[in-house]
């Protein structure tokens, strides 16, 4: 009975413990509530493994159906009409033909006519199961679909079927649509074709650089023989030449270019020895074939070629940009295919005008018999206009026919002291400060003592300047003016590297393997004559940066119309820290290294001009880049052997009594001379900058004063924060005199005026030109 009666007294309470457990559940509110099960079971219902497999299958279906339709409506067909090259139509800026060019430099040879071991040399470079695969490249195919699709540009791993498709049958375009249809006709032309009729027809259309399609055209282009006669080590380099054609170019690749071919070239010889073609003992006992130079096409003399070659570069990059090609190779193709009616920004008259400055300023003084050195001499040049961009004049060297390699666009010589300014732009533009902490102005002063070492780096550096000389404590403006390796040596420090290689890459330079160490404020980094009328034609232009454009514009019927319309970008540096460059370079010209070539010239009458000389290493190269407010020209001189391989080789000697003291050859002389007789020749009307800056010598005086201009003082100061500031005229700005150097970079702003330096512009008191360096000047 008790347990009964337990039992009853206890059952409300557990059925009200249930029932409450049970209203949870219909309220939703439990951990297990209906709603939960409702939604769970919605997702089972929709996303059932049986609808998911069957949709997969059916998307597998949809394609293999696609592909199978693409395949059977998409016939191989005739060769494209493009793979026959037309002419070009190059054009000045007025409408006046420069020239035609296009003709077909291609031979079509049997392959029976082509060593075998040569025609492996192909097949192992670039498709070693070529002999057994079935025409296509699924994975890499696939790859380059997906990013095509998103944008990331070219892919590799296409066979030599896809790539022979590619180039007789279609065009170089990016699109999803032409990669599929390369990859249906790949598979079917190696159904219907033997492999032997493919390979011939792969290297009897590529492009194998200097303009030169198929390899009998690049038989003869490189190595002066027919293709039948060519070796195994010649095919090899002919092979790894297709991978980059422009980059791989004996005559012209750069160090990193030259190391990447003869690797390639290695990589082919021993993909033939694993795949049993060539003998290990012979492979080993080869060695790298270097090319003969480049001999130019009929029709592209003097400035023609350079001119045409420099255009179609150009315009390949514009393409790649586009999203027309796939790459640079791949837009070069398409330009060389013809078709094209190009208008330069090439001014007739300025044209003609830089060329002769050339030659009576430097070419008709060289007597290549007399002094061998003079056979050496290599110059080039660029002039901008900074206000569109527009390359209007170009001198790649005496004759394309003579020298193939554009001495406007080389950047394999060092700019020098070219790059002081970029430096100083960067101290202007970021606000630097020297080591003391005082804001780096034009009239800062730094300790402009010869080997100095530098304060505040890690790397140590104590560059010498030229003649060893040392020039105490002396202002921004002076050391610009002096071309003083010590003093940018210090104030690349005090700005930063990083930050000084990044205003530099901003202004147009390119940096990107730069090394951010100090050495680098010596100017020894590669840059070419076009580069640098970019970097300051950004200055000229108040920081807004200045693409040099040679094309105006380029149309063809088959290709979207590119048109060169704005080559100015946006603010790269403010204006003020542009336009206070400007004005300190100003002092370069009036009171400077240049003012003997340019400040004196009778054909000035009274243009404002800003620039800056520069002399390399050892004598190897040297400059002069200037601008006035309208026009900015860059000319470079570059020692270059006229013995194969045509190694850097100093200047001096050249033209024997007319250089400067020692036999150098600097950026004061003929530079100069160069830009100053092309510049005030062109220039019909005196014009002024307009700057908005309160520092520098383009501010401080009206006119440059020739009678009174400066030469470093005898000895240093007794303190740098009593030393005098720049006077009312740059041509009296003092040096500060005779005490113990600063122990750090620079000290405050002066503030007086004792300036004491005597003038040198008398002939028979001047001393030798401060801008000449045994390093990086």
């Amino acid at each position: 009975m008790a347990t009964a009666e337990t039992e009853r007294e206890t059952a409300p309470a557990t059925g009200g413990r249930a029932a409450a457990r049970r209203g949870a559940k219909k309220s939703g509110k439990g951990p297990k509530g209906k709603a939960g099960k409702k939604d769970k079971s919605l997702i089972r219902r929709i996303f059932t493994w049986k609808k998911i497999l069957g949709t997969f299958l059916g998307l597998v279906v949809a394609v293999i159906g696609a592909f199978l339709w693409l395949y059977m409506s998409t016939p191989i067909p005739a060769g494209n009409p493009d793979a026959n090259l037309q002419s070009n139509v190059y054009e000045y800026d007025n409408g006046a033909i420069l020239a035609r060019d296009g003709e077909v430099n291609r031979e079509n040879v049997e392959l029976a006519k082509i060593p075998k071991e040569v025609q492996h040399t192909f097949v192992a470079a670039e498709n070693k199961s070529f002999y057994t695969d079935a025409g296509v490249d699924l994975k890499g195919t696939t790859r380059g679909i997906l990013n095509t699709l998103m944008g990331k540009g070219a892919q590799g791993g296409s066979t030599i079927t896809q790539q022979y498709v590619k180039n007789y049958y279609l065009t170089q375009e990016q699109t999803v649509t032409r990669k599929l249809k390369e990859l249906v006709i790949s598979l079917k032309l190696d159904r219907e074709k033997d492999k032997d009729y493919i390979l011939a027809g792969y290297i009897n259309t590529s492009y194998y650089g200097r303009g030169a399609y198929g390899i009998q055209a690049a038989a003869q282009a490189y190595y002066r023989v027919d293709a039948e006669k060519l070796s195994v080590p010649q095919g090899a380099y002919l092979a790894a030449l297709l991978q980059a054609p422009s980059q791989y170019d004996w005559a012209v690749a750069s160090d990193t270019g030259k190391k990447l071919v003869t690797a390639r070239w290695n990589y082919v010889l021993d993909n033939m020895v694993e795949k049993d073609w060539l003998d290990k003992s012979k492979r080993d006992a080869m060695t790298f074939p270097e090319p003969k130079d480049p001999k130019a096409a009929p029709g592209k003399e003097g400035q023609v070629g350079y001119l045409v070659d420099a255009a179609n570069t150009e315009l390949a990059k514009q393409l790649v940009a586009q999203g027309v090609a796939d790459d640079y190779e791949s837009g070069m193709a398409l330009v060389r295919r013809g078709g094209w009616n190009i208008e330069l920004n090439i001014d007739k008259k300025k044209q003609k005008a830089l060329e002769t400055a050339v030659k009576e300023q430097l070419t008709s003084k060289l007597d290549k018999k007399k002094r061998p050195v003079d056979a050496d001499v290599q110059a080039g040049a660029v002039s901008v206009n900074p206000k569109t961009g527009a390359v209007e004049a170009m001198y790649g060297g005496t004759s394309y026919t003579d020298h193939y390699l554009n001495n406007a666009t080389r950047t394999d010589y060092q700019p020098a002291s070219t790059f002081k300014p970029v430096i100083l732009a960067a101290a202007f533009d970021e606000d630097a400060k020297t080591q003391d902490g005082d804001q780096i102005t034009a009239d800062t002063i730094y300790d402009g003592t010869s080997k100095r070492p530098v304060v505040g780096s890690d790397i140590g550096f104590a560059p010498e300047n030229e003649d060893d000389q040392d020039y105490g404590d002396v202002t921004v403006q002076t050391a610009l003016n002096k071309s003083i390796n010590s003093v940018f040596a210090q104030m690349g420090v005090d700005v930063g590297m990083p930050e000084v290689l990044k205003v530099a890459a901003n202004l147009g330079m390119d940096t990107a393997d730069l090394k951010a160490v100090p050495a680098q404020t010596l100017g020894t980094m590669g840059a070419s004559p076009l580069q640098m009328a970019g970097v300051y034609a950004t200055l000229d232009n108040h920081g807004r940066q200045v693409t040099p454009a040679l094309i105006k514009s380029a149309e063809n019927s088959a290709h979207p119309t590119f048109k060169h319309t704005d080559p100015i970008g946006g603010q790269v540096i403010s204006r003020e820290a542009a336009d206070s460059v400007t004005s300190v370079l100003t002092g370069v010209v009036d009171d400077g290294t240049a003012r003997k070539s340019v400040r004196d010239n009778p054909l000035r009458k009274g243009q404002k001009v800003a620039g800056k000389t520069g002399t390399s290493d050892n004598n190897k190269s040297a400059w002069f880049t200037g601008y006035t407010p309208d026009l900015v020209t860059s000319v470079g001189l570059f020692g270059e052997s006229a013995k194969a391989p045509h190694p850097q080789v100093p200047l001096t000697g050249a033209t024997n009594g007319l250089t400067s003291d020692a036999g150098r050859v600097n950026g004061g002389g003929f530079p100069a001379q160069i830009w100053a007789a092309y510049t005030f020749g062109v220039s019909t009307e005196v014009s002024k900058f307009d700057l908005e800056t309160d520092q520098g010598a383009a501010v401080r005086t009206a006119s440059p004063s020739p009678s009174t201009s400066p030469s470093p003082s005898s000895s240093p100061s007794s303190s740098p924060s009593t030393s005098s500031s720049p006077s009312s005229s740059p041509s009296t700005s003092s040096s500060p005199s005779s005490s113990s150097k600063p122990s750090t970079s620079a000290s405050s702003t002066p503030t007086g005026d004792t300036s004491t330096e005597p003038s040198t512009d008398d002939p028979s008191t001047e001393p030798a030109d401060p801008e000449d360096p045994l390093f990086g000047q």
